[in-house]
């Protein structure tokens, strides 16, 4: 596919996952140009690389490319995308291009409906600190190395997108699902839409070694029921599952570093620590440690890799503001929502506020009942105004809708219509102890630091 190819423009190239096929890009000797919106922390590492980003989309951005890349978020209307197809200049998906990149090397696919990060950036240090020089792309920066991607050797580790169907474009060595529930219902029908997609990915896929599924997912356990006939073994791991190949079983769980023991195969393999919160953490590492395992890593090296894992900027990422603790995390759907705040009430005490912008009207209808229990533990809620990502209105659905919802589940519902509202809100109710939660994307979190200094700067 990149035969011939010199330069290449992609459009959306501060988005993260766009960023990091730009990276790669960069890293093999393309000229790369990009262009975005907004400035951001990576439209600035793609400019440090040597990449001629524009903000704002003009048609002449894509004067003289052999390649423009896309991704599903830019639409069809996009001026640059326009140009592209009227100048008869090649259009590839990010992920044609990923695969084209990286087809040549040992991988390894990360993928699923949550959790997809964490593990990537799991199995790529465990792999780095076994001397392997792993090459990745995943879609978030990884604290160990403050970057998103990298070349690297015979193995590459990738965090697969499955929310559009792009992941059938890929065909990696070994696939980890690490959670498949009902989610992106603006492409999937509904979870056997879901269950059903992710099933064929591997049946599928000629180059499978092997599947790693995790046990303790409903959905995971359904879609292993269709996976007969599969010639790759199938490597289980969880929590909950006392028959899966790789468990974990806490020690503690009211204290940090987590502690836990490992079980493969049924027999204790011995004790691992991670340097973050919760029972979710624990499984993740289980999948990176089954993974690495089958790769040729021992468990002592796995082990004693985990313990230095920093993990993703903003998953679960938690800032002392003047004894007020403010944590940050992606994470918008309500299974993985009610797992960051059993682990935020683990480790400190004092209330626990949790802040939340709704997302997509398509999640707020099919998921109503799962979000009315999603903020348990919360002390208080406060949502803010839904972001539609381009969905079509459904009637009945809405913030107002959703607040309603909350409150008639007995939740102190707070609603601030106005996003940069929260700031004032947060700096007269929060008190020191307090953990104030804030589950959303950059401009959430972009609030959420501006809330920390203005904390301190009070104190």
């Amino acid at each position: 596919m990149l035969e011939g190819v010199k330069k290449v423009h992609l459009i959306g190239i501060g988005g993260i996952g766009v960023s990091a096929v730009a990276r790669i890009l960069i890293q093999r000797g393309f000229e790369v140009s990009g262009s975005d919106v907004r400035e951001s922390q990576l439209t600035e590492a793609m400019r440090a690389l040597g990449a001629r980003v524009v903000i704002g989309h003009k048609p002449e951005n894509i004067q003289g490319v052999d390649l423009v890349v896309v991704s599903t978020a830019i639409p069809k209307d996009n001026v640059e995308l326009v140009a592209a197809g009227e100048s008869e200049i090649r259009i590839e998906h990010r992920s044609a291009v990923l695969r084209a990149l990286i087809d040549d090397r040992q991988i390894v696919g990360v993928t699923g409906t949550h959790g997809k990060g964490t593990v990537s950036s799991m199995i790529t240090w465990i792999l780095d600190q076994a001397g392997r020089e792993p090459g990745f792309i995943i879609g978030g920066l990884l604290n160990n190395y403050g970057v998103n991607a990298r070349n690297g050797d015979e193995t590459f580790v990738v965090e697969i997108d499955e929310s559009d169907g792009s992941h059938h474009r890929s065909r990696p060595d070994h696939v980890v699902c690490n959670f498949l529930e009902l989610d992106h219902l603006n492409y999937y029908d509904g979870i056997d839409d879901i269950i059903n997609s992710m099933a064929d990915f591997l049946r599928g896929n000629e180059r499978l070694q092997a599947a790693y599924v995790n046990a303790d997912c409903q959905g995971n356990r359904r879609m292993i029921e269709r996976l007969e006939g599969l010639e790759a073994p199938v490597v289980t791991y969880g929590m909950e599952s006392m028959d899966a190949h790789v468990r974990g079983e806490l020690i503690s769980k009211d204290q940090m570093p987590t502690c836990f023991n490992v079980y493969i195969r049924g027999e204790l393999a011995g004790q691992a620590e991670l340097n973050l919160p919760g029972r979710y953490n624990v499984v993740n590492a289980c999948a990176a440690i089954a993974v690495t395992q089958r790769l040729g890593v021992s468990f002592e090296d796995a082990a004693a890799a985990l313990k230095t894992f920093k993990g993703l900027e903003n998953r679960f990422t938690l800032v002392n503001a003047a004894g007020v603790w403010l944590v940050k995390d992606y994470i918008s759907h309500p299974t993985g929502m009610r797992k960051v705040l059993d682990s935020a009430r683990d480790l400190v005490s004092g209330r626990l506020i949790s802040v939340f912008k709704p997302y997509r009207y398509t999640l707020m209808k099919y998921l109503e009942d799962e979000y009315a229990t999603a903020f348990e533990g919360s002390d208080e809620v406060v949502i803010t105004t839904m972001y539609a990502a381009n969905e079509k209105p459904i009637p009945g659905v809405n913030t107002e809708s959703f607040v309603a919802n909350l409150r008639n589940n007995g939740f102190k519902t707070t609603l601030i219509p106005n996003q940069d509202d929260i700031h004032g809100w947060v700096m007269e109710n929060a008190k020191p102890g307090d953990k104030v939660l804030f589950f959303g994307g950059d401009d959430f979190f972009r609030l959420c630091d501006r809330i920390a200094e203005d904390l301190r700067a009070r104190a």
